[in-house]
């Protein structure tokens, strides 16, 4: 990758503390990751909308919604699966600057390409969010029926059949949305985000 020259970093007059107390909540990133069909657009939307109720602010960086606009010039080949992994850290780095909390929902399957981002942020910023659900249970639930082009040859490099997905090793949530439904996975990460003193549900 290129790096730019010629260019300087102007610092904001208004800092990320002024605008998390403006907010009453802090900003971070909720990294939702898993298998196509593992809930996370559901999940990180339903989750959006109880924030908002409490009112937080919030964005919610959907992987189908990013392709068609800010990663539209990118295949799912590893390299270009990195790249966009690599372009949302950042977007979602300005968000969390701007005191946002960011929802992400994209499968990012290798954990590398995870561990890029959480080495942008500051430790806590980033919050991985593992949405588990066995590969039977996705396929099961083929919501774009992807998976059944997939395993017609119709799809190359989809991921959980012909492209590896390598699991969080430690994420700070495990959502098992294989079996809980999505109410008592919202209480689960609205919980886990209290405990961890970004949000106050008092």
């Amino acid at each position: 990758m290129t790096v730019s020259e010629n260019i300087t970093w102007h610092s904001a007059t208004v800092s990320r503390a002024d605008r998390e107390k403006m907010n009453s909540h802090k900003s971070a990133i909720l990294w939702f990751t898993g298998l196509s069909g593992s809930g996370k657009s559901s999940l990180s939307h339903a989750v959006e909308d109880r924030l908002f109720k409490l009112g937080c602010r919030t964005f919610v960086l959907d992987g189908d919604n990013v392709r068609h606009g800010l990663c539209k010039d990118l295949s799912f080949s590893d390299a270009d699966r990195s790249e966009n992994i690599r372009r949302i850290g950042e977007v979602s780095k300005l968000f969390t600057e701007s005191g946002v909390l960011t929802l992400t929902a994209f499968i990012s399957p290798f954990r590398s390409d995870r561990s890029t981002v959480r080495e942008l942020v500051n430790d806590g910023d980033f919050i991985e969010i593992y949405c588990k659900c066995d590969l039977s249970v996705c396929e099961e639930r083929d919501v774009k029926g992807l998976y059944k082009k997939a395993r017609a040859g119709e799809i190359s490099e989809f991921t959980g059949i012909n492209s590896p997905y390598e699991e969080p090793l430690k994420p700070e949530i495990t959502v098992d949305t294989g079996a809980q439904s999505i109410d008592e996975s919202v209480d689960q990460i609205i919980n886990a985000l209290a405990e961890r003193n970004i949000i106050s549900i008092n």
